[in-house]
């Protein structure tokens, strides 16, 4: 069921200039412990992989939930496999593909945001390159905001109420945030951990009320579209330059379904492309029934990435 928002024809706008499935799940478990969400489904097909399970896993993250959705759904269209996603923190989600209990994540970013993890695991890794190029992290404020450097913002501090809104502890852009408070001698600043909702809840907030502000932000993101926002320059780096987001396999993956890698090594979105989908994600109440939407207005391209 839609939720009918307003800002869809905005997010198709943004993204062109690039800033973030058809069944119900079956069951929902979620492990506290281990900050896990699972979910399940299936789909008739008729494939070498017929009735198979394949395990996957995701951040919680506009972009990352927008591809793992649409996958998951080609893959029980396409192959006739079950498919169960699970929500992970970062470090979790790359220890599980190291050790085969995930089968492949299509939420990679590197070289900068994801380079411990993959540093650590790569040895026991596929990676089958990018599904989406020009992504980026960073500091956002909104553009009222009338700074325009990193450098600025401690002078500033009272301001942002001494506070960056952060998102979850253990995502790359966590670390490269608090090496920006040392690099940039922001000792009047402290970085506040939450998550993707409540940072964008917070920012919301403060937006809608003219505020100062000051989040942790990337691109792919759906905040671009409905928020006038802008990332603070970065003279000192911290936050690397573009990156990509990459499909990353356990190994021997490739192997055990090679028309399944083949797949994934030919997914690819454009800004525009993955901008609609995010926009999907958030207009309809379920992630699977905008996947299948998705899938419904653009088969021709899902059958180039099969061929």
């Amino acid at each position: 069921m839609k939720k009918r928002l307003t800002l869809t024809l905005t997010i198709v706008l943004m993204i062109t200039a690039l800033a973030v499935t058809g069944c119900t799940p079956s069951e929902t478990a979620t492990t506290t412990g281990s900050s896990t969400t699972q979910e399940s489904g299936q789909t008739g097909s008729t494939s070498p992989y017929e009735g198979q399970t394949i395990e996957v896993a995701y951040v919680s993250w506009a972009c990352a939930t927008a591809n793992t959705y649409l996958v998951r759904n080609i893959l029980m269209n396409e192959f006739g496999v079950d498919v169960n996603i699970r929500q992970m923190d970062a470090g979790l989600m790359w220890q599980a593909v190291e050790t085969g209990d995930i089968d492949f994540q299509v939420t990679a970013w590197l070289p900068y945001t994801h380079a411990d993890y993959y540093a650590a695991v790569k040895d026991n890794i596929v990676d089958l390159g990018p599904i989406y190029e020009d992504a980026k992290i960073g500091l956002v404020v909104p553009s009222y905001v009338t700074i325009d450097s990193i450098e600025e913002i401690n002078e500033h501090a009272s301001r942002f109420d001494g506070r960056i809104v952060g998102i979850d502890a253990g995502a790359g852009i966590m670390g490269a945030a608090a090496e920006a408070i040392d690099s940039y001698g922001m000792t009047e600043m402290d970085l506040l951990t939450s998550s993707d909702s409540a940072m964008t809840a917070e920012l919301k907030t403060a937006y809608e009320a003219e505020e100062w502000v000051v989040v942790t932000g990337w691109t792919p993101h759906w905040k671009f579209a409905e928020f006038d926002l802008k990332f603070l320059d970065d003279p000192e780096g911290s936050f690397g330059s573009a990156e990509t987001i990459n499909a990353v396999t356990r190994a021997g993956f490739p192997d055990e379904y090679p028309e399944i890698a083949s797949f994934l090594e030919n997914y690819f979105l454009s800004s525009a492309e993955l901008g609609e989908l995010i926009g999907m994600m958030q207009e309809y109440d379920d992630n699977d029934e905008a996947a299948k939407a998705w899938i419904d207005e653009n088969q021709s391209k899902i059958n180039a990435w099969l061929s």
